[in-house]
């Protein structure tokens, strides 16, 4: 495939009267969020920016000037102002008197929370001597792809010099850490008059005495390497050319759809992984070069890399050239992989292992989960897995960032990925271990992947909430799209679009719910919980009940029960990891109602099919329950129609009086919600019934006729 290699340059955003009148702790919080919305810049999570204050003493009022940079595990691109530290700057610069060689740089951690102005929180990150020594106002460290394949070139330091001359400086490969703070202000003291530097292997830094001239002075440095990439290569073969040509998009989907389940069942021994998989132009043309393999195998180079994605990635052992154009050659194509999988990845995992065993440090953490985040797979694109959606999308844009470095060093220079002792003394290192011990604890349904129908109706929504404030990532089912998109932006407004996906499905067409459950598992690799809760009512005396009404219900309340629960089974047995599937019925499955007989059949048909799924289920840890729920008016969108006013006419009670006549009725006299049904529903889907299935809750303040027993 042809892929477009010239870049437009970065824009200029600074917006003058955006910034006029703010202070400086104000400019640098603008500066960042400009900088850090442009993933050409940095990527997220990537990089840092300070600037260096005169403030007032909280104690005593003496003026003391303060650093105040991105502080410990953020993101300049969303960072906020309580996102930066703030230290003593004299206090910073004493630390130098402590400082007892490189062997003992990390115990200058210890002494960051010491200089801490005005009992600020935020931690300090390991890269803030780096900007304390700088010796100028304002100090931006990115992490651009242009940049950085500069930096990851075998001839760096030479190139850097051809594109910058004097103003751009060079300092070899070195951790960051103390010891780096110290040659960078070596640098600027020899310097005076440089204006950043390339740190190989890295990224950028560059400098100045106010945040706009800061801000333009490192675009325009990125700008200055995109161009020089541009012109050097202008017409040239990347990846030493193609090797194998992109497979049509909807296949390139079938096969992501087949793997992701695959994969997903090999690498969630430790926890449930979620996946992302990804086929932009950048990845196509990396997976299907000729130099694909031996450059994945040298592994990425910037440290942000390579903590995201490992080492290196798996490549499938995929052969996208199948003998014959059709689909049942693809098929049989994809199941040799599936077959050939197994084996790739315990292979990965055994060299995970050695490379540990390897480079071990007597004080070194534990070996982590040994699977590969990333998957390559020719002709098809690349494929993430990790613990939540957001660092798997994260992973794998970390890895285009790498793409598109060694695309960069490989096309003006070698490409040189960092040594492999250095790669695990990061991966590894004690600092970046204690990081992740101050993760929050995950939550109870963290990984796991549910799919909600009726999604954008009451019960529905209230379920999928309740499960996206547990940690699960949902997929919302619903045949009404508008009410879909609504409910679906609601959601992602206070969860994140990464957690909450939408698909247009007819419960009652096969195709359409096979559709839906592929998009879901493209999305998010895995299916785990299936509630099944796409309903419509109906009330009218069996003398009056038409064939088409009667087929009504059971082709939504039966027949899609069956198709999307089928469905489920289908890709859970699959992945061979259980699941939790939940119907949600109805009281009136147990118990009959006037003039509702075709509902109250389909309700009893599908109480019964989860009694038969429960059984086939119990072999692969697949649970099967049912929740009961009775009269949830509010919310409900039955209750939205003609079913409101017939059950009214049946109880001859005015539609304004069949709430309190449901309420009354019921041994609890209490009302029940959406939000009750939806925590049966999480009971369900929890740990906390991980012993239970084929049960039936009933979620109805009491009703004797619909005892169970």
């Amino acid at each position: 495939m042809t892929v477009k290699t010239s870049s437009a340059l970065l824009e200029n955003l600074w917006d003058a009267s955006a910034a006029k009148g703010k202070s400086e702790p104000e400019l640098l919080l603008y500066r960042s969020n400009l900088l850090g919305s442009d993933k050409r810049i940095t990527n997220y999570g990537g990089g840092n920016t300070s600037v260096k204050v005169a403030e007032s003493d909280p104690i005593g009022g003496k003026p003391v000037e303060v650093l105040w940079v991105k502080g410990s595990g953020g993101d300049v691109g969303t960072i906020e102002m309580d996102g930066f530290s703030t230290l003593y700057m004299d206090k910073l610069l004493s630390l130098k008197k402590l400082y007892r060689g490189v062997e003992f740089e990390d115990e200058m951690v210890g002494y960051l929370p010491h200089c801490t102005f005005n009992l600020n929180p935020r931690a300090a990150s390991i890269d803030t001597p780096l900007h304390a020594y700088v010796p100028q106002k304002h100090v931006d460290h990115m992490h651009p792809d242009a940049v950085i394949a500069i930096a990851a070139a075998k001839d760096g330091e030479a190139l850097t010099k051809e594109i910058y001359g004097d103003a751009i400086g060079w300092l070899p490969w070195k951790r960051p850490g103390y010891e780096l703070g110290l040659w960078l202000e070596k640098f600027c003291l020899d310097n005076p008059n440089a204006k950043g530097v390339v740190l190989g292997g890295h990224g950028l830094f560059t400098w100045a005495d106010n945040a706009r001239d800061c801000y333009e002075l490192t675009v325009d440095i990125i700008n200055k390497a995109i161009s020089w990439f541009d012109q050097k290569t202008l017409n040239k073969t990347f990846f030493g050319g193609e090797k194998v040509a992109a497979l049509p998009a909807k296949d390139r989907q079938a096969i992501a759809t087949r793997l992701m389940t695959a994969i997903r069942s090999m690498v969630s021994a430790q926890q449930p992984m979620v996946g992302h998989f990804e086929d932009s132009d950048t990845v196509l043309q990396f997976v299907n070069s000729k130099d694909m393999p031996e450059l994945a195998a040298l592994g990425t180079s910037c440290p942000d890399h390579f903590l995201r994605t490992k080492i290196r990635p798996l490549v499938v052992d995929f052969d996208p050239k199948a003998e014959d154009q059709n689909t049942e050659s693809y098929a049989k194509a994809i199941e040799v992989t599936v077959a050939n999988l197994e084996r790739s990845v315990a292979a990965y995992r055994k060299d995970y292992q050695a490379y540990y065993d390897r480079n071990k440090n007597p004080d070194s953490p534990p070996v982590r989960d040994p699977n590969a985040v990333v998957y390559l797979i020719p002709g098809v694109g690349m494929i993430t897995f990790a613990k939540d959606k957001a660092t798997a999308r994260i992973s794998g844009e970390f890895y285009t960032n790498a793409i598109n470095v060694m695309r960069g060093a490989s096309a003006v220079s070698t490409y040189v990925g960092l040594p492999e002792k250095e790669a695990f003394d990061i991966e590894y290192w004690l600092l970046e271990e204690a990081k992740l011990q101050r993760l929050p604890k995950p939550k109870p349904l963290a990984g796991q992947v549910a799919l909600v129908t009726g999604g954008a109706g009451g019960i529905g929504s209230a379920t999928a909430e309740r499960f996206l404030r547990d940690g699960a990532c949902v997929v919302l089912a619903d045949i009404d799209e508008s009410a879909l998109k609504d409910k679906t932006a609601e959601l992602s407004l206070t969860y994140s679009s990464d957690v909450v996906h939408a698909v247009v499905m007819d419960v009652t067409d096969e195709g359409s719910v096979t559709q839906a459950f592929d998009s879901a598992i493209r999305r998010y690799g895995a299916l785990d919980i299936l509630v099944s809760n796409a309903g419509i009512a109906s009330s009218a005396p069996i003398t009056e009940t038409s064939l088409e009404l009667w087929n009504h219900n059971m082709s939504i309340l039966s027949t899609g029960y069956f198709l999307v629960s089928r469905t489920a089974v289908q890709i859970m047995e699959a992945q061979k990891t259980g699941g939790s599937i939940i119907f949600i019925a109805s009281k009136n499955g147990l118990a009959a109602s006037p003039g509702a007989g075709a509902y109250c059949t389909a309700k009893a048909a599908e109480i019964h099919l989860a009694r038969c799924l429960a059984l086939e289920g119990a072999p692969h840890g697949i649970r099967v329950n049912v929740v009961n729920p009775d009269a949830v008016l509010r919310g409900s969108k039955i209750w939205s129609g003609d079913w409101l006013k017939e059950r009214a006419n049946a109880y001859n009670k005015s539609t304004d009086e069949l709430e309190a006549h449901y309420r009354d009725r019921s041994l609890l006299k209490r009302s029940v919600y959406p939000e009750d049904i939806a925590e049966a529903c999480y009971f369900f889907a929890s740990e906390s019934s991980a012993k239970s299935t084929g049960n039936i809750i009933n979620v109805d303040a009491g009703n004797v006729q619909s005892f169970t027993r």
